[in-house]
């Protein structure tokens, strides 16, 4: 048995770790963990804390580099915020305080702090992440477009942000293969060695997470090259007194200019020839020589010559006569009109065809 003093003695020691208990320090048991989430969806961030009813509990968006910059968003139970996206609630038995986040932003990503304060320079804290899932956007740092020379070393850059972070891949327009091979290239930087006319186009950066469609970005790719002459024919033949048109295919870039030669004499329009040049697509240009009512000092070799900075090219055509009329451009009227002027013996099969002609447009009755 114990006796008064013994009794006494117990109870004081009692009711001193009581007291310590009483008085025990706040502790943050549970914090959420991180949290990966997409845009417009709502989010919870839970903090529970033990014996901490006489300090108060904040929520805070922490910006470690800039901490001037804190958002305070609640006290307790009060929010401090006034955002319409933010709500705060406490739940007494678990001790555990609930920030909910609404309609989450792009902006709402980072780290977020639950703190209990307790004192004027002293507080627990414990954080956790909130990372939002981002659609990649390309950056303006990355390539446009570029114009370069053949032969040359060219490097086509695409980066991009986004979360989780993209990942960058290059293809060809009309899934062309690449000047690197294949049809895919993956990496941020597309380096092309020793450049030709063949690699020239659009190239395509795309930048995928997995987060919404991803993004892309058309990139030129302009190579400048000598001119590159071509012929449909290295030879026509026409009748004297008739029109011929002569015909040469430029591939060059920048544009060339284009010359007709004939026996060391650059040509011009004039009453027996009359030129045309004319584009058809980008680095591609056509010239037409019309070689007027022919005459015997015309018939001979053509050279049509195109030039550029980096070069030039030329391509010769051979003009000779024939007793065949050559039809285009010799044709409608002007054939008919020239075979009855010029060439009597052609007539009556001229005047038989334009006659047949008009019977088959004439109405049946």
């Amino acid at each position: 048995m114990l006796d008064l003093s013994n009794m006494i003695f117990v109870f004081a020691i009692l009711t001193y770790w009581m007291s310590v208990d009483a008085q025990q320090n706040p502790v943050i048991s549970y914090i959420t963990k991180e949290r990966v989430v997409n845009i417009g969806d709502n989010v919870d961030l839970q903090c529970s804390v033990q014996y901490a009813s006489n300090y108060p509990v904040l929520w805070t968006k922490i910006k470690y580099e800039n901490p001037s910059s804190n958002l305070f968003i609640s006290k307790d139970s009060t929010l401090i915020v006034p955002d319409p996206r933010y709500s705060i609630r406490h739940d007494e038995a678990s001790k555990t305080y609930t920030l909910q986040i609404s309609k989450i932003q792009e902006m709402d990503a980072g780290i977020y702090q639950c703190q209990v304060l307790i004192g004027s320079t002293s507080k627990i804290t414990a954080d956790v992440s909130m990372l939002v899932r981002i659609p990649p956007v390309i950056s303006d740092n990355s390539t446009r477009s570029v114009i370069t020379s053949s032969g040359a070393t060219v490097s086509l850059h695409c980066y991009a942000s986004g979360f989780p972070i993209p990942r960058v891949s290059w293809r060809r327009e009309n899934n062309d293969l690449l000047p690197t091979g294949g049809a895919v290239y993956r990496g941020n930087v597309l380096t092309i060695h020793d450049i030709t006319k063949d690699d020239r186009g659009t190239y395509y950066c795309v930048a995928d997470n997995g987060v919404g469609r991803g993004a892309r970005r058309n990139v030129g790719l302009e190579v400048e090259f000598a001119p590159f002459v071509t012929v449909d024919r290295p030879r026509y033949g026409q009748a004297l007194q008739y029109d011929m048109d002569l015909q040469c295919h430029v591939e060059a870039f920048p544009s060339p200019s284009i010359i007709w030669v004939k026996d060391g004499y650059q040509l011009n329009d004039n009453q027996h020839y009359k030129i045309s040049i004319f584009a058809t697509a980008d680095e591609f240009t056509d010239s037409t020589l019309r070689v007027i009512s022919i005459e015997k000092k015309q018939y001979g070799n053509y050279t049509c010559k195109a030039i550029n900075k980096l070069g030039s090219h030329q391509m010769n055509i051979a003009l000779i006569e024939t007793v065949n009329v050559i039809c285009p451009p010799a044709c409608g009227l002007s054939l008919l009109s020239a075979a009855v002027s010029k060439e009597p013996s052609l007539f009556p099969v001229v005047f038989t065809m334009a006659v047949a002609s008009i019977f088959t447009i004439l109405p049946s009755y």
